[in-house]
C-alpha cells in the first residue's frame, strides 16, 4: 500500500489557515480604505451642495455685526452644523476682498466683492490603531475646497 498521497494531504492541511492569516489583514485594510473613500466622496457632495447656499445666505447679508470676521465665523459655524459630520470632518472658511487685489488708483465696478474660500478637512477613520507591539496613526488628511465670490451687501450679486 502506498502512503505517499496521505502524507501529501497531511502536509497541506494547515495551508488554508496560513493563507487566511496572511490575507485577512490585507482585506481589512483595503476595506477600510474603501469605506473612508466613500465617506469622503459623500462628505464632498454634501459640502458642495451646502457651501453655495450657506455663503449666499450668511455671507451676502450677515446678521448681527457687519464685519468680515463675523460673516466668516457665521458661514463656518452654519456650514459645520449643516454638514453634521464633526466626528471626522472639520470646516475652515476664509474671506478676502477682491478690491484689495486691484490697483490703488483704479475704479472698481463693485468695491465690496468678497471671495469666500471654504475648505473641508476629512480625517480618515481609524485615526490610530494600537496593538501590542504595533502603533499606527494616520498621517494625512484629505481636503476639498470650494470658492464663491459674492457682493456682501447687495443680494443677488454672485460671481
Amino acid at each position: 500500500m502506498d502512503n505517499s498521497g496521505g502524507a501529501a494531504r497531511r502536509s497541506q492541511r494547515g495551508q488554508m489557515t496560513v493563507e487566511l492569516a496572511v490575507l485577512l489583514p490585507v482585506v481589512i485594510v483595503i476595506g477600510l480604505v474603501v469605506v473612508n473613500l466613500m465617506e469622503f466622496v459623500d462628505a464632498c457632495a454634501a459640502f458642495d451642495r451646502l457651501c453655495d447656499d450657506v455663503v449666499i445666505a450668511q455671507g451676502v447679508s450677515p446678521s448681527g455685526e457687519q464685519t468680515q470676521m463675523a460673516s466668516v465665523e457665521a458661514v463656518r459655524s452654519e456650514l459645520s452644523s449643516a454638514l453634521g459630520r464633526e466626528r471626522y470632518c472639520s470646516v475652515e472658511v476664509s474671506a478676502t476682498k477682491l478690491s484689495e487685489d486691484e490697483e490703488a488708483g483704479s475704479l472698481s465696478e463693485s468695491p465690496l466683492l468678497t471671495r469666500y474660500t471654504c475648505t473641508l478637512v476629512f480625517r480618515p477613520w481609524p485615526r490610530s490603531v494600537r496593538l501590542p507591539g504595533i502603533s499606527y496613526e494616520a498621517p494625512f488628511t484629505l481636503t476639498h475646497e470650494r470658492t464663491l465670490v459674492v457682493d456682501r451687501y447687495r443680494p443677488g450679486v454672485v460671481l
